[in-house]
């Protein structure tokens, strides 16, 4: 076989080869796994959602609300066992969270209590921030069975009644804004 000589042309032409067979690639893989990442976030949410409502018999996951806040949207997961409504899960944000990010799954009985908080998605320093997470640490505990009625959502350090992560107080703001981000929006829509 004879080499080809190194033209210009001759290089342009095999580097759009090279990238044209890399970009079908690239979007084959993207389009066979996309439907199994989207189940498997949509498996993460429920699992999430029973662990932070009060145990429910209907599928929260389509009786959703929908609350514009700030420019955004808060989902709000209906559980309801029979016709009684006996909880909600809110699913919030935070943008203040030290690694920039952070979205939680907070579980509401239908007087505002507090039953259990879930993270979502974080990306807080391994070891410090990430403490937010129940694998890592009790410290979200502090919230359940609080109604933030009576329970001033911000760190003691800001005249709140939350313990903050011991070197981790950015990350305990942002978690507090997220939660108070939800609890807001929960009084403001009612029982719906």
């Amino acid at each position: 076989m004879a080499k080809k000589e190194s033209t210009f042309s001759n290089m342009v032409i095999t580097l759009f080869l090279v990238t044209l067979a890399s970009s079908a690639a690239l979007g084959y893989i993207h389009e066979i796994t996309k439907e199994p990442i989207a189940i498997a976030k949509s498996a993460k949410k429920n699992l999430a959602i029973h662990r932070v409502t009060p145990e429910f018999d209907n599928q929260p996951g389509q009786e959703v609300v929908k609350r514009p806040v700030n420019g955004d949207t808060l989902y709000f997961y209906i559980a309801r066992m029979g016709n009684d409504t006996v909880g909600y899960a809110a699913e919030t944000y935070s943008n203040k969270a030290f690694g920039g990010y952070m979205k939680l799954l907070v579980g509401f009985l239908p007087d505002g209590t507090i039953k259990e908080i879930a993270v979502l998605e974080n990306k807080e320093t391994p070891g410090l921030g990430d403490k937010i997470q129940k694998s890592k640490s009790d410290w979200s505990k502090q919230f359940e069975g609080k109604n933030p009625e009576n329970f001033v959502l911000k760190v003691k350090k800001d005249g709140g009644d939350v313990d903050a992560i011991t070197a981790s107080t950015i990350s305990s703001r942002a978690y507090c804004d997220a939660v108070q981000r939800a609890y807001d929006s929960f009084k403001e829509g009612g029982d719906q």
